[in-house]
This record gives structure tokens, sequence and C-alpha cells, in this order.
């Protein structure tokens, strides 16, 4: 009777000691997964970086999540389900038929607060310093279950292709560039990140996904300097202009043939009536070709990344953007790329003009036609679509399917427009609130 009795308290101690190192398995798997999903890369190559072998492991078996989470709930849910059947065998042998209601009771709460909650609040709280620990351990774990979280993965995919759902096993979860903009205007809701700093970071990374045809300033808005002028006019017109760099063309506008930089064209006049018996008068010999620079021609689906690399490796800040057919469509400057980044720049020579976007007492809002949609809804934090137009002008006319007239009312996209301004088939002002 004591030996059986002594059997029996051996057993349970086994059991009991059985399912508690069951929990802490648990616990591990739980906490493992958190913090390696919740680590953030650009901290774990620091740390790679600094001689952190955990940290590199990390970062590989990262790069597949699936097989990774996989692993882990594959792990996770063996060691849950034994520990779940040990203690209900347990409780059963002591309490009886009740013993399973009480089973079922005592697990869930051990697993909850013990296997789940306090680990993954411990690896939320030090996601890379634990992922680093843990990530030697969860690479073996992946290695046993490989063959098995295959063949999961392998049937999910068939399941879900009956369905008509199509999965890519290249994919990440999230993108990197998704990652950091919802991590920006989480931290700026919070009051974490200005405003002004998101909008820096994330024009950055913006740059390689528009085009120059976006920012570039239209051909119908660019000052030129005729060839044929007569040689006072042409130092009057750059003397007069805001600007340093003028397109020089010859007969038409579309027949660019030099660039005339301000200082190029001063230091050549002046070097001229300083040299000459005549004074001002020798100006009038003076060709204005002789000291244009070579325009430089970009295509109008080039990236801005791409066109700001150009800029920097050419050392020039000034280039003609044309379509497809070689016919001029704009000009853009390194200025320009650089305001997607940091916003509008401005100095002493800009002309002192009405800002592009102005709050009227009806809390509505004045904005210039030319104005581009990105630039608007930067300034307001609105979410106009840019996919169809780049100027708030140009989506009105894309959404009427017409060139309204001045008063006439448009409401979509939940903003309410209207034409206050036109001038021929242009739309200059008009006046916008959001509904």
């Amino acid at each position: 009777m004591e030996a059986a009795s002594s059997a029996t308290d051996l057993t349970f101690w086994i059991t009991c000691g059985a399912i508690v190192t069951l929990l802490v398995m648990s616990a591990y798997f739980s906490g493992s997964e958190t913090a390696l999903t919740a680590a953030s890369r650009g901290k774990l190559r620091a740390q790679a970086e600094k001689g952190s072998r955990g940290a590199e492991t990390a970062l590989r078996i990262t790069e597949d999540n699936e097989r990774l989470i996989g692993s882990v709930l594959l792990g996770n849910n063996m060691v849950n389900i034994l520990a779940a059947s040990l203690a209900t065998a347990l409780f059963t042998r002591l309490f009886g038929e009740s013993g399973v209601a009480l089973a079922t009771l005592v697990m869930t709460l051990l697993v909850l607060v013990f296997a789940e909650v306090l680990p993954k609040t411990y690896a939320i709280t030090n996601a890379e310093a634990a992922a680093a620990r843990t990530a030697p351990i969860i690479v073996w774990v992946i290695k046993i279950f490989s063959p098995i979280v295959t063949a999961v993965r392998w049937f999910v995919r068939r399941v879900l292709a009956l369905f008509g759902v199509q999965t890519d096993p290249d994919s990440h979860i999230l993108a990197v560039r998704e990652e950091i903009a919802g991590a920006l205007y989480l931290g700026q809701s919070e009051g974490v990140v200005e405003k002004e700093d998101r909008d820096r970071i994330l024009g950055a990374l913006d740059l390689g996904e528009r085009a120059v045809e976006e920012i570039m300033l239209h051909r119908s808005r660019i000052e030129m300097i005729d060839a044929e002028a007569e040689p006072d006019a042409i130092l009057d017109q750059c003397l007069k202009s805001n600007h340093t760099r003028l397109p020089l063309y010859r007969d038409d506008p579309d027949n660019i043939i030099g660039v005339v930089h301000a200082k190029d064209l001063l230091r050549a006049m002046h070097k001229l009536v300083t040299e000459s018996q005549d004074g001002a008068a020798a100006l009038k010999n003076f060709d204005v070709c002789s000291i244009a620079r070579k325009p430089y021609f970009v295509p109008e689906t080039t990236t801005l990344d791409d066109q700001m690399r150009q800029f920097l490796r050419m050392r020039s800040h000034f280039a003609m953007v044309v379509d497809e057919y070689g016919t001029l469509q704009g000009l853009i400057t390194l200025e320009d790329i650089l305001e997607e980044i940091v916003g509008e720049i401005t100095d002493e020579f800009d002309p002192d003009a009405e800002h592009p976007v102005r709050r009227t007492e009806d809390n509505q809002f004045l904005v210039d036609g030319a104005m581009t949609i990105r630039d608007l809804n930067r300034a307001n934090d609105w979410n106009l679509p840019d996919e169809a137009a780049n100027t708030v002008a140009g989506l009105v006319i894309h959404e009427a399917q017409m060139i309204p007239k001045v008063d006439q009312v448009f409401i979509f996209h939940g903003f309410r427009f209207q034409v206050m301004a036109r001038k021929d088939n242009r739309i200059t002002r008009l006046k916008v609130r959001k509904l």
C-alpha cells in the first residue's frame, strides 16, 4: 500500500515538473516570437556591425518571417497541447470527471499569464536584446521543424488557391518604406515626431518613386532668352530676372541652344566694355551664344533620386525636361528636388509672392492652381490623390472632364473646389474646403 502511494506521489511530482517545464518552454517560444518580429532591423544591424553574433543571427532568420513564425508557432502549440494533456490526466486522477473542467481553468490561467502575457511584455520592452539572445536557439528550432513547416506552407497555399487567394512566397509582411512611414505617422500622432520632420523623411524616401515631370517647372512658365535679341535687351532681362540661369533659344522656344548664366554674361560684357575703346557701344557686337553653356536634357520619366545623383555627379543644377518625342516640357533644378525634402526654399531674390495656400475668414483655403497636390497635402495634412494629375488645377480638370468657368463649384474626394480665377484655359486660383 505504501509502495503504491509512493509511486503515485512520484508520478504526481514528475507530471507537475513536466507541466512546469513545458510552460517555461511555451513562455520561451512566445517571447522569442514577439522579440524577433518586434525588433528593429536597423538596431539589430547596428549591433551586428559592433560584433554581436546574436543580432547577426536574428537578422538572418527574420529575412523569412513566414518560416520563422511557422516554426515557433509549431513548437509553442506542441508544448501547450502536451502541457494541457498532462494537466488533464493529472487532475482527472485526483478529482475524477470534474478534473477536466478544473484542468482547463488552471491551465488557461497559467498559459495566459506565464506563457503569453509575461514573456511577450518583456520581449516588447527589450525587443532587440531579447532577439539577440534567443536567436541562436531559435535557429535550431527552425532547422528541426523546417520539413514540417515547409509541408504546412505548401498545404496552406494550396488551400488558399482553392479560394482564389494567391500568395507570394518572397513577399515580406511589411515593406520597409511602409514600416517607416507607419512609425512616423504614429510618432507624429503621439507628439514624439514633429510634422516637419515626418515630411522631410517621407520626402526623402519618395524620391525613388517620383518622376521629374511631377515637380518640373512647366514650359509655359519658363523665362527664356531669345538669341536674336539685342545685347542691351538681354542684359536688361538678366538683371531683372530672379534666376541666375536662363535657357537660350533661337527662332522657336522649343529650339534650346544653350543656357546663359548671369555671372558668365556679366563677366563677358564687363570685359568687352573695359577692354574696348568704344565703351558701352561695344556691346552692340556682343554674341550671347559665345558664353552660353551646353544645355542638359533629361527625360520626363527620370526619377528624382536618379536625377539628383546625376546633378551631383555632373556638378550641374539645371536641366531641361523633354518627352519621348524630344519636345520641351519644362525644366528642373537641384533646388526643386531638395524642396521635396525640406519644403519651400526662398532667398532674398525670390519674388515676394503670395503664399500658394492662404486661409480665408470663412475657414476655406485659397490655392494657386499650379500648386502640386503633394505640396497641398503636406501643407494641410490632406490626402487628395495625385495619380491622375500633378497640380490642383489639373485634378479639377481631370475630375470635371472639362475646363471650368469662374465660380463653378465641384465636389469630389471629400473636398469642395470653387474656381476663383482663370487665364485663358488655365485655372490660376481655387478656393478649397474639406467637407
